[in-house]
């Protein structure tokens, strides 16, 4: 209430003093331009440049405020750019989801700008040239990606890393995961990628390092975990046998292969198929003696078929023990066919002719195998029943062929 009175008290004085400033004559002012004369009392002149000034200074604070992005008028101009950039996200999402890459890269990138979220935006446009086959453009929209948003360098990383996945740029991809993953030690997805990077680059002995992390995190069921890691070991043997393999015989080591060995994990150390393999190398480069021994004491406590088959085929450093052993194994297994045909070829190896044959006869009624059948056909051969070992192939051969039922002639 005082400010107005103080307003009113201030309005009054000033109407008192232009009142008596309107009763004197005080001249008037002429103004000449070209041949234009203008005339005017001094007291509207007056008031004719208060107002002009008064104008122009509306004029100058209206334009300083829309180009600051005050005012209605820029709000308005503001909020109709971003409705129009949010049309044509919508828009460009849209024309993504139905592979019209050039469209959707074209309106999701010119709207950026004005979007809510620029980085999805970016992201999707990146996703577009990628599959336009624009592979700098994608580097430079992912760029702008990381710089419309503090903080998005963890989500464009991801995205650089599956798109350069997707192009198999598996080298680029694994620099990208290896930045990102010394910022999110952690991060589920980021080591899922990694895992895809590794299998892809064959870095088996990376990838063995990244298994246990991913069984930590549970990011792999336990089956396919499982074919992963077995897959990982042998190849890791694989290579270090190859890398035996290629050293001069006479002064072959190996001790790489052992070493490799012992550094497995225990449930690969328990996987008959990784035993097979490891049991294999060892024979196929020279130590069979070892990998009898390896064998002997698996099957003493886990049977497999798979591994009874291998002992068969190694020769360890006393044959007739060899023998005594897989037949003592044969008194809880009488009726198992690969037992059997190994002890068919550890009966050769001892030479025991006719136990040999009786054994692989007798594997063969259990199960038909054309293993069992090469076996009995060479042991025929070198018997002198020729005949009855070339009939047995032939038998073998037409019955695996998947001949139909024809007339033949007969003899």
């Amino acid at each position: 209430m005082r400010r107005v009175f103080i307003l009113l008290l201030a309005a009054l004085l000033i109407g008192a003093l232009l009142s008596l400033g309107l009763q004197y004559d005080t001249g008037y002012i002429r103004i000449s331009l070209g041949n234009y004369l203008i005339e005017t009392n001094f007291w509207v002149g007056v008031l004719l440049i208060l107002v002009v000034t008064l104008v122009v200074q509306f004029i100058l604070v209206a334009a300083r405020r829309l180009r600051s992005g005050s005012g209605l008028v820029s709000t308005w101009l503001n909020q109709s750019a971003e409705r129009r950039a949010r049309r044509r996200t919508t828009q460009g999402l849209l024309a993504l989801a139905e592979g019209n890459w050039p469209r959707a890269r074209k309106l999701l990138e010119a709207s950026a700008g004005k979007a809510d979220t620029p980085l999805i935006n970016y992201l999707a446009a990146a996703q577009c040239a990628f599959e336009c086959n624009d592979h700098d453009a994608v580097d430079d929209l992912l760029r702008k990606a990381f710089e419309s948003t503090p903080g998005s360098d963890l989500a464009v990383g991801i995205t650089q890393a599956q798109l350069q996945i997707a192009g198999h740029r598996y080298e680029q991809a694994l620099a990208t995961l290896v930045r990102l993953r010394k910022q999110a030690p952690h991060h589920p997805f980021v080591l899922k990628l990694l895992r895809t990077v590794y299998e892809a680059l064959e870095d088996w002995k990376e990838l063995s390092a990244l298994i246990p992390e991913l069984r930590k995190r549970d990011l792999v069921n336990a089956g396919e975990l499982q074919a992963l890691e077995r897959k990982t070991w042998h190849n890791l043997l694989q290579r270090a046998a190859d890398d035996i393999h290629r050293q001069d015989k006479a002064s072959r080591d190996l001790g790489p292969l052992v070493l490799l060995w012992d550094e497995l994990p225990g449930s690969m150390r328990r996987d008959e198929f990784t035993i097979h393999e490891y049991a294999r190398h060892l024979s196929l480069l020279g130590d069979e003696a070892q990998a009898e021994t390896l064998l002997r004491k698996v099957l003493r406590n886990h049977w497999s078929d798979e591994l009874v088959n291998l002992y068969g085929r190694i020769e360890g450093e006393k044959p007739d023990e060899q023998l005594l052993v897989a037949e003592r194994w044969l008194q809880d297994r009488p009726n198992n066919p690969e037992l059997l045909l190994a002890l068919g070829r550890l009966s050769l190896r001892n030479e025991l002719w006719g136990k040999a044959r009786e054994y692989f006869e007798t594997s063969l009624r259990l199960k038909r195998n054309n293993e069992t059948i090469a076996e009995l056909a060479r042991l025929n051969a070198h018997m002198g029943h020729e005949e009855e070992s070339n009939k047995m192939l032939l038998q073998s051969m037409l019955k695996d062929s998947g001949l139909p039922n024809l007339p033949m002639p007969k003899a």
